[in-house]
């Protein structure tokens, strides 16, 4: 049994793929059975999202890979829902305005704003040094991207310390 979403792709292949790498015991099918079981006219695909995640929360009393599942199925709605771009989330939020009277009301400071801003416009000298001196590589070839080097950078003291959050927290100033 499949359910097919608007763009005539199944709903299985997707949790299947989410799937990948756990327990044999982790069936997509059985969750996506439960999901078809809860469809009805006019579902949302992000409603389906979550009662695909709820799905394989409740099974984890079985294996303990659903709850696994159901935490990628839900980091993949949230993929959905969001940017990936950092610097275009950035100027997202700090455009945002209150819903109730439309006025300004960031969700980050113009100092971060700014920095944003100024940090991601690298001119081509500029993104070639970056490249060659601060991403890391493997086999003679980038492996990262600006951004991900700046965010592996901020979690620099969790490289540290590891799960000693406390620690972590003291190095990072």
């Amino acid at each position: 049994m499949f359910v097919v979403k608007r763009d005539g792709r199944q709903i299985t292949a997707r949790i299947a793929r989410l799937a990948t790498g756990l327990h044999d015991s982790c069936d997509p099918v059985l969750v996506a059975q439960k999901v078809a079981a809860g469809v009805h006219p006019g579902v949302a695909t992000r409603a389906l999202d979550e009662l695909a995640a709820e799905t394989a929360a409740a099974l984890t009393s079985a294996h303990p890979d659903y709850g696994r599942l159901a935490a990628r199925i839900a980091v993949s709605s949230l993929h959905k829902d969001t940017l990936a771009s950092f610097s275009q989330t950035v100027a997202l939020m700090w455009r945002h305005a209150n819903p109730g009277n439309g006025e300004p009301a960031p969700l980050v400071s113009e100092q971060l704003a700014e920095v944003v801003r100024e940090g991601y416009a690298y001119d081509y000298f500029g993104f070639k040094t970056l490249e060659r001196s601060y991403l890391l590589r493997m086999a003679g070839r980038a492996v990262e991207r600006p951004q991900h080097m700046l965010m592996r950078v901020a979690a620099t003291p969790v490289g540290i310390h590891g799960p000693d959050v406390p620690a972590a927290l003291e190095t990072d100033p």
